[in-house]
């Protein structure tokens, strides 16, 4: 059996809430692979440890060679069923990959409707045997994958948590003093709240803790003005990869974060969370619908008449911010930073 996801690191972080209910679909003994983007495959091992991780690089699709390498390979694995979980699909890309699969049974929902690829993607039709009509465009993603898993499997479960099961849990990290792990860093830098947010946030948290800016080593460089944070007492910058900064957001207090996929992650795991979130994906992403919503997670948006955007504002930067993220009330962000920071003492 294979299941394709074609979407980023956040994508697989809440797919790994509902990926077991379309395990059900396999049959007793049978390997189940999950085909991920190769950037987004540096977070599978959040997906439960008896599905193999299948790497593609999406980037390189579009050359002669890696594209014949990939379709052959997947061609003579002979799947027996194929489950596209995507939502947002290419016809020259995600869905390449299910065609050259050629499988007897292939599954997936209707398409988000696209102007450049709509003929194409209906004709793509073809590829399916079976096809779920899964909602409006602005239907919140997990509920999205659960309402497909119910059509194909023909149950009727509640709405997943956003929490993984405890077996899967990373061991948490032991951190000899209290830890607060901050995240600003966004690779849309329209939705990162600026630096002096971020020193204020800094300035509430108590003297005996040690606050860890965590990142991809390139993100200071990209961002220079967030450099001057690390020269805060008890500030230090956390490069980790994603599986072993899992344990170390196990062992921190709390995470104050962006929208991005550590805030996911964390949330994942457990970690009591604050996200400091546009609201450009109100409605589908950030934040989860209210009955999926874990205890741990807290988001802070401002309401907008646009919300829902997707990242296609229709107004001008605010100070290099979304006009959402540059409306975030500093007063309320540091009340809810002081609340978090009281959970954990």
């Amino acid at each position: 059996m294979l299941v394709v996801s074609a979407g980023g690191l956040g994508d697989t972080v809440l797919l790994s809430v509902v990926l077991p209910r379309f395990l059900a679909l396999a049959e007793p003994g049978e390997t189940v692979t999950v085909l991920l983007r190769s950037d987004a495959a540096r977070m599978g091992f959040v997906l439960p440890p008896q599905v193999k991780v299948r790497a593609v690089d999406f980037g390189k699709l579009r050359q002669w060679a890696y594209r014949t390498q990939v379709l052959t390979e997947l061609f003579w694995a002979h799947y027996r069923v194929v489950v596209h979980t995507d939502y947002l699909r290419h016809p020259d890309l995600d869905e390449a990959l299910v065609e050259a699969a050629c499988a007897p049974q292939a599954f997936a929902m209707e398409p988000r409707p696209s102007d450049r690829h709509a003929q194409r993607l209906a004709a793509n039709r073809s590829l399916y045997t079976r096809l779920h009509d899964s909602g409006p465009p602005h239907t919140d993603k997990v509920l999205r994958w659960a309402g497909f898993a119910d059509f194909l499997t023909g149950r009727s479960l509640p709405p997943p948590v956003v929490a993984l099961p405890a077996s899967q849990l990373p061991e948490a990290a032991v951190l000899t003093v209290p830890t607060l792990v901050l995240q600003p860093f966004s690779a849309v830098k329209l939705k990162q709240s600026p630096p002096d947010l971020w020193e204020l946030i800094i300035g509430q948290v108590p003297d005996n803790w040690r606050i860890k800016l965590a990142g991809h080593p390139s993100d200071l460089d990209k961002n220079p003005e967030f450099k001057r944070l690390l020269d805060l007492p008890n500030v230090d910058f956390e490069g980790a990869p994603f599986a072993q900064l899992a344990g170390i957001l196990r062992g921190a207090r709390g995470v104050i974060s962006v929208d991005t996929a550590c805030m996911h992650l964390a949330v994942v795991l457990g970690v009591p969370t604050l996200c400091l979130a546009s609201a450009a994906y109100v409605g589908e992403i950030v934040p989860y619908a209210p009955d999926i919503t874990p205890a741990n997670m807290h988001v802070l948006y401002t309401p907008m008449e646009c919300q829902g955007c997707l990242g296609a504002c229709w107004f001008p930067p605010e100070d290099g911010m979304y006009p959402c993220v540059a409306a975030l009330d500093p007063d309320v962000v540091l009340g809810a930073v002081r609340d978090l920071i009281a959970r954990g003492i």
